[in-house]
């Protein structure tokens, strides 16, 4: 059955991801940072700043960590890790870059194929988004011309619904208010803020609190 935990902030729902996955201890996750690249502009401080600590977030739940930046990963190291760890973390940045990313290497189709056979997935923030059908209404909130070479904003499909993180966020919860306020009638928005997850079973899916 499909598992999908979609977040804001990884670190601020920890205590949920531990209630729903009380056994990750051993297990190997492929982390994907590939957003906060795109996101940084090629600040390498900024991205080894945060793939330093989301590691070690991820270490404290008793996981090992593969990191997987998939816009430089060869095809054979995304095929290995994607298909040989035990669950999937998909970090924040940029939306925009990460899906012009996955679509590049091919990660994309490998991803959704093992999500779909049972493979838990974790998105946060722009790795929730990009678990929509389209990634297109987060141009209120994130910054398209960071990938130059996406030609379409369709997206992984993993859910029916469209993210909307970050309600109430100092620095972008007035993106999520635009996002409301444009498509709140138009699109199936489920709106969390960083305190919140979304859990996603089969076809179930359930905002958490902590």
């Amino acid at each position: 059955m499909k598992k999908i935990l979609l977040v804001s902030m990884m670190h601020r729902v920890l205590e949920t991801l531990k209630r729903e996955e009380p056994d990750l201890g051993g297990k190997t996750v492929s982390y994907i940072p590939t957003a906060i690249i795109g996101e940084a502009d090629g600040d390498a401080a900024i991205v080894n700043g945060m793939i330093k600590e989301e590691t070690e977030m991820l270490e404290s739940l008793g996981l090992k960590v593969d990191v997987l930046d998939v816009s430089a990963a060869s095809r054979e190291k995304i095929f290995h890790s994607l298909t040989e760890n035990d669950l999937i973390f998909v970090g924040g940045g940029n939306t925009f870059f990460l899906l012009q990313e996955l679509k590049r290497s091919g990660a994309d189709r490998l991803l959704i194929r093992e999500v779909e056979q049972g493979k838990l997935y974790i998105g946060e923030s722009a790795g929730a988004v990009v678990a929509c059908p389209d990634i297109g209404y987060c141009d209120l909130m994130d910054a398209p011309e960071k990938a130059p070479e996406l030609e379409t904003y369709s997206a992984l499909g993993l859910v029916d619904f469209y993210v909307v993180p970050h309600l109430d966020n100092e620095e972008m919860g007035e993106g999520a208010r635009k996002i409301i306020e444009t498509y709140g009638d138009k699109l199936d928005l489920k709106v969390i803020t960083d305190e919140q997850a979304i859990l996603v079973e089969g076809d179930k899916a359930e905002i958490l609190d902590m």
